[in-house]
């Protein structure tokens, strides 16, 4: 067994916190394993004035440590799995997924307590389409702005009064100690979350048996399945935060109950669907409810926004 491992990541203090905690658990389970961290800044995080959906989608957090991962200066590479595209690149693989941190959205606010006591007009901080078309859906009065950095950067923002209110990941708060600052949490019926919210997922390079090997405690797999549905829905459908859709799924009884949407980024067209399946039908799962909800009339919406 190999007596070192590397561990690419990014340098936001959430990714760093994800990458030490995958660290320790290793170094607890392997203690004759030596683990290190190589921390890089990606594009994603240098360039924070313009939208993802302007500078080329949320592959801009991963890529650089995909680079490192196939240049074989990094074993693994701990992300954020709602950041990881659709398509993995070629030579690498989704080695393992850990159990789901709260994957609901959270509401932040110096002011309110929660979206329904906003006055009409209020600015809310948000860098995804897909709560942008879901707040719009439901509280179409509101102004939403785009906001980017990392966690701590956004909180920032709120603070100095540049948003009424941010809209946040649970998780990423959770991880990070900062769950007083949540107000109140958004229904996974209100706003369903990306494919993987709240999910850490470890990317290796195929034929790296080893490695694998090392990190196979840390995969569970009743979360696999439903991220198997989760992420061919997203592959279906585009694939990235440039499409305002979302899914998420959970486990029940050798089932998997999923649900979905595709909308319009104004919020004024919306399509919804659930569906249950067996476990090892995950993959088909999800693409049919992206069939189904391309079909209902988000096909439309989706070649709009190729255009």
């Amino acid at each position: 067994m190999k007596d070192k491992i590397i561990i690419a990541t990014r340098e936001s203090l959430l990714a760093l916190w994800q990458a030490e905690h995958v660290k320790k658990r290793i170094e607890d389970t392997y203690p004759e394993i030596q683990v290190e961290l190589l921390p890089v800044t990606t594009k994603g995080d240098q360039i924070l004035d313009r939208s993802l959906l302007e500078i080329g989608g949320k592959g801009l957090f991963i890529k650089e440590l995909e680079k490192l991962l196939l240049e074989k200066k990094a074993d693994i590479a701990v992300h954020s799995l709602k950041d990881m595209t659709a398509v993995i690149p070629d030579g690498l693989k989704l080695a393992a997924v850990t159990a789901r941190e709260d994957p609901r959205d959270a509401f932040v606010s110096l002011e309110y307590g929660s979206l329904q006591e906003l006055p009409e007009g209020a600015v809310v901080g948000t860098s995804s389409l897909r709560r942008q078309a879901q707040l719009l859906h439901l509280w179409p009065d509101l102004q939403i702005k785009t906001l980017r950095g990392n966690v701590q950067t956004r909180l920032r923002h709120l603070d100095e009064g540049n948003y009424d209110a941010v809209i946040l990941a649970a998780a990423g708060l959770k991880r990070l100690g900062l769950q007083e600052r949540i107000q109140s949490y958004i229904s996974t019926c209100d706003s369903i979350p990306a494919a993987g919210q709240g999910v850490m997922a470890i990317e290796t390079r195929i034929g790296d048996d080893e490695t694998m090997e090392i990190i196979q405690f840390i995969h569970d797999e009743k979360v696999a399945s439903c991220i198997m549905a989760e992420r061919a829905f997203l592959e279906k459908v585009g694939g990235d935060c440039k499409v305002p859709a979302g899914i998420y799924a959970v486990p029940f009884l050798g089932h998997i109950e999923a649900v979905a949407f595709i909308g319009s980024p104004d919020g004024k067209e919306m399509y919804k669907r659930s569906l249950n399946g067996q476990t090892q039908d995950a993959k088909q799962l999800g693409e049919s409810l992206a069939e189904a909800l391309i079909a209902d009339g988000g096909g439309r919406i989706l070649e709009e926004l190729r255009k």
